[in-house]
Order: structure tokens, then sequence, then C-alpha cells
């Protein structure tokens, strides 16, 4: 139930604050932040698709539908009588949630799952839950499921679900990068995990049709990672001599993929497609 309230509280916080920046400048486009949990049915039975569904709905898709379109949907209404949750609903609450709907989806994407009905499956892990194991794809150093497609996957079913620009906020891959004798960080790893990430986003944009405002990567810089509170689980392009105890100079060392992106960056992509 403290869960509920709180989420009822950040939706009425959110939607007051883009009221807000409209009321501040019509021209102001203010967005959510939407954790994108993609899960697929681990075969075609009808319920693992039913349940692959349900995790959509509940995971990602219960956040984002209040804070785009202004209203509880049926389905989470059903959730709430269903568990017998009472939530404190302010008289004004549910007209500020109608006026304040987002004005694009920022969404992060890491990963994805399956879903099964079987419990003796293999689990995989993931941010901040964990899902069924994915035969079909690779996994990092964490367990996490590295799948390219799902991002575009997730920008079809963002953008056909609402219509309205996407922006992508967080998308990155943690691992454990060692620092050469030459003090250099060869993360070739990383270069082709956002390559095959940043292709599958333009055949979103190019082929599907989908609007998408912008990128940022999670992230520039190592820094503690929040899912399992590690410096050694890095993302940045710029390496931190510092280590799960906070030990170190703290020297700052670009990365391979700090030179790679730059360029990526001054080419606007087009070194992506270089032989």
């Amino acid at each position: 139930q403290r869960s509920f309230q709180a989420a009822h509280h950040q939706f009425v916080a959110s939607a007051k604050a883009v009221k807000l920046g409209h009321q501040i400048d019509s021209k102001n486009m203010i967005g959510c932040m939407v954790l994108t949990l993609i899960k697929y049915p681990l075969t075609a039975k009808p319920e693992d698709v039913l349940l692959a569904e349900e995790k959509m709905r509940y995971g990602t898709f219960a956040f984002s539908d209040i804070q785009v379109r202004g209203h509880y949907p049926n389905y989470v209404k059903k959730l709430i009588q269903k568990i017998d949750l009472k939530i404190e609903v302010k008289p004004d609450d549910l007209k500020s949630l109608k006026e304040g709907c987002v004005d694009f989806v920022g969404f992060s994407y890491y990963s994805s799952s399956a879903a099964s009905t079987d419990t003796n499956v293999e689990t995989t892990a993931g941010n901040i839950v964990s899902g069924v194991k994915n035969p079909y794809l690779p996994t990092s150093e964490w367990g996490w499921q590295i799948d390219p497609i799902g991002l575009r996957i997730s920008m079809v079913d963002l953008y056909d679900r609402y219509r309205k620009p996407l922006f992508i906020v967080e998308n990155g891959l943690g691992a454990k990068d060692v620092v050469l004798p030459d003090g250099t960080i060869d993360d070739q790893y990383r270069i082709d995990y956002f390559d095959c990430h940043f292709k599958e986003m333009l055949n979103a944009i190019e082929i599907d049709g989908v609007e998408c405002l912008g990128y940022t990567s999670w992230g520039c810089i190592d820094i503690v990672s929040e899912s399992t509170k590690q410096m050694s689980k890095r993302y940045g392009f710029i390496y931190v001599d510092a280590d799960d105890y906070g030990k170190g100079t703290y020297k700052r060392i670009p990365k391979k993929s700090f030179y790679w992106y730059k360029k990526v960056i001054e080419t606007n992509g087009a070194c992506l497609f270089e032989d």
C-alpha cells in the first residue's frame, strides 16, 4: 500500500510540474522517465504470452499510461480493487493528472528477459527485477541479456501506444574494465554494445517511423552502480580509479569507447556505417 500511495504522489507531482512548466513557457516540452522492462513470452504457449503482456503492463505501461494519458487505466483500478488497497486521493488529484500530461516519453533501456508460467526455468538478472533467461541472447558479466533489437521493439511499442515523441534517457553496458600495462582501457565490448543498439535505434526511426527526440547513455563517467552498489560494475566512457570500497587515486582515464563515441557524435553517426 505504501508503494502505491507513493506512486500516486509521484504521478500528481509530475502532472503539477508539467502544468507549471507549460505556464512558464508554453513551448516547453516536459516528459516522464519510464524503466522499460521488456518481456518476451518464452514459448508460444498462450499462458506465456498472456503473462508476458501482464508483466509489460504492470512493469512499464502502468506508469507511462498514467503520465501520458492523465488517468488511471482500468487494469490498474481493477488491481487496486482486487488487492483491496486504500489509496488516499485528494479532491484535485485526478484533475491534476488530466491537466499535466507529459509531452514526450523518456525511457531507459538496457536489456530484456522472457516470461514463463513454468517455474522450473533458468532466470537471469536485470535492472531492478530478474526474469526468465532467453536462450537466444548473450548475457553481460552480471547476467543482463544483451538485446539491441529489444530497443527497437520498445521504441515501436511505446510510440504506437502513445503517438508521442520518445527520448532514450538511459542505455549502456555494465562491465569489469581493466587498465592495461600501457595505461589504456580497451572496452571493445562496450563499443560493440552501443554500435548495435544505435543501429536498431536508427531502424526504429527510419523504418518504423518512430519520432525520437534524443539519446543519452548511462553513463559518461564511472560511478557506483545503483543496482549492485559496486564501483567495479562500470558503465562510463571514462574510467575512474576507485574500487568497491572507495579506495584509489580517482584518476580519470578515457576508455577506447570514449574516442569511439566522440567520433560518433562528430560524424552524426555516419562512422557507424564505415567499413
